[in-house]
């Protein structure tokens, strides 16, 4: 299977040996009876694969997992409860108090939140930096530093990261580069193609792509050379006491896993697996798995009808009286086109923002005005949907870091569905005439 729709529906998954299901089947189970004595301590031990309790893994998880691992083009995933799940599990395998993360300042306004706050609970230090400009993010890098971290299409700022560039960067002072590839789902962008080392990615949204049901990923590109840093990893690269000395870089870092016996490395995902979700405790539902695997069969047919009724309705957005600007990396006029026709060669994805004249109140009665798009915190859906990012999603941050993560007053959010492009319009017609 060599091209992206087959794999969306295949990759994965196969007829269920017992009863011949072709649907995957949901394994509804807390836990998984062992064959014997012998086979209970292997699993626990790490030497055989195989699953113990849901928490850890269950097979309807496993096979969203290997599909979207299959997607991405990695090594193997980690399914989670949720997007913010997937990023605290990878941080959590990186980071020891007083280390540091290095994270754009485009991000999605809960990312924020989670890496400026939350994290500090743990003795994490976080520094936003805008790495549109190369030079500050170099200036950023110290010894401290276990990560650099960003979107690959910014939500809900727009901005077309330039990940070859940042790369180089982390590469350049031996970390690895976390990219959040949610906005723009595999179908339009392939971050490891272009030197991320790992991927996180909120299943809630695209992947899903149906508003019903939650979840998270982490994604292995099983490039990076943890052995060559073990004083800056040593959850990866040095033995750990819980596992009778494993190492989970040495133990994991080639197996016979790929093509013909190729050698891959899924050491990160192992690790993120066996220490951090088993003790941390965030575990994607089999339900929610069953959903979200079902969801992403339509995965390009939806990413299309999402690129091209966005592209039509931001058009459309830049000739109306009562709008100031539109920022949508699709428009030949947007400073992020030409990145965009890079990194996103089929469509420049379905959330984008634009200014209304008036400002924050404006915004607030717009977003109140709609019929057809629903005023909800999400993207990704098949139904259109409005927020306006400064007295919602981004509320909790200041002015300054509103306007810099793309969220200032004027600011609205849309993800635009699959509905009628037509269907669309006329409803931001009738609501921006109100508002």
């Amino acid at each position: 299977m060599t091209h992206f729709s087959t794999r969306a529906v295949h990759a994965g998954a196969a007829p269920d040996p017992v009863t011949g299901s072709r649907a995957q089947p949901i394994h509804q189970t807390s836990s998984f009876v062992f064959k014997d004595a012998d086979h209970a301590a292997k699993l626990f031990a790490l030497q055989e694969f195989g699953d113990i309790y849901t928490r850890i893994g269950n097979p309807t998880v496993s096979a969203l997992e290997n599909r979207i691992a299959d997607l991405e083009g990695g090594t193997a995933a980690l399914g989670v409860a949720s997007g913010h799940a997937a990023q605290m599990l990878a941080f959590h395998i990186l980071c020891e108090p007083g280390t540091k993360i290095i994270a754009a300042k485009h991000l999605y306004g809960g990312s924020i939140n989670q890496l400026g706050h939350a994290f500090k609970k743990f003795g994490w230090e976080v520094e936003f930096v805008d790495m549109q400009d190369i030079d500050a993010l170099n200036a950023a890098m110290d010894p401290t530093v276990r990560a650099v971290f960003s979107e690959s299409l910014a939500n809900p700022s727009g901005v077309v990261m330039d990940m070859e560039a940042i790369a180089a960067v982390a590469h350049k002072h031996g970390v690895p580069y976390i990219v959040d590839n949610t906005m723009a789902t595999p179908y339009l962008c392939r971050p490891f193609e272009h030197g991320a080392d790992i991927i996180v990615e909120s299943l809630t949204k695209f992947i899903g792509g149906h508003g019903n049901s939650i979840g998270g990923v982490l994604v292995d590109g099983g490039k990076f050379d943890w052995k060559a840093h073990p004083e800056k990893f040593p959850t990866m690269a040095t033995p750990q006491e819980y596992y009778n000395g494993l190492t989970f870089a040495e133990g994991f870092g080639a197996l016979p896993l790929g093509p013909d016996g190729a050698e891959v490395d899924i050491a990160f995902a192992i690790a993120a697996r066996a220490f951090s979700l088993r003790d941390l405790g965030p575990a994607l539902s089999p339900f929610n798995a069953f959903m979200i695997m079902t969801g992403c069969e339509t995965l390009p047919l939806r990413m299309d009808k999402h690129c091209s009724n966005a592209l039509e309705v931001a058009k459309w957005l830049e000739g109306h009286d009562a709008v100031s600007w539109v920022r949508y990396a699709g428009l030949e006029s947007d400073p992020h086109y030409k990145l965009a026709q890079k990194y996103l060669p089929n469509g420049s994805g379905a959330v984008f923002t634009f200014g209304v004249k008036g400002g924050f109140e404006t915004g607030k009665a717009l977003v109140s005005n709609v019929n057809l798009l629903s005023h909800l915190a999400n993207i990704g859906d098949t139904r259109s949907l409005i927020i306006h990012p400064a007295s919602t999603t981004h509320s909790q941050l200041s002015d300054a870091q509103k306007t810099a993560a793309g969220a200032a007053p004027d600011t609205v959010r849309v993800s635009i569905g699959i509905e009628d492009a037509r269907d669309i319009i006329a409803d931001l017609d009738q609501a921006l005439g109100q508002s």
